[in-house]
């Protein structure tokens, strides 16, 4: 599904959807403009593809960074625990800040809405 812009021009969605375990506690973070977030990873398993020529295994799984900046989904997602099955909805963002004096950036998920699938298992 594409949307339009202000000029009337078709433009392609910028939409993900992950499904997949909380890789560790997400972290409620304040920037310096005030602005709280919540970033946390998800690890979303990978379909498994044709084997490799020189015998060696490819990843299995990807990690994905993700955001959440609005304050109700923020307050959820700070509930997650490592190994929750949860499902993401978002778009792709490329953030820049800075780090040790230089520029950088990283691509993470922007989550417009979260929610929580299972429980992890308490053991």
């Amino acid at each position: 599904m594409s949307t339009k812009s202000k000029d009337g021009k078709v433009e392609p969605p910028n939409e993900v959807r992950l499904v997949g375990a909380v890789s560790g506690e997400p972290e409620v973070r304040v920037l310096p403009s005030g602005d709280e977030l919540c970033v946390f990873r998800v690890v979303v398993p990978r379909v498994p593809v044709r084997a490799r020529t020189d015998g060696r295994r490819g990843p299995s799984v990807d990690v994905v960074d993700c955001c959440a900046w609005d304050a109700r989904t923020r307050r959820s997602v700070a509930t997650w625990r490592p190994g929750d099955e949860v499902s993401v909805r978002g778009a792709l963002r490329r953030r820049f800040f800075q780090a040790g004096g230089a520029t950088a950036s990283r691509v993470e998920v922007e989550v417009s809405s979260a929610r929580l699938l299972r429980r992890a298992a308490t053991g």
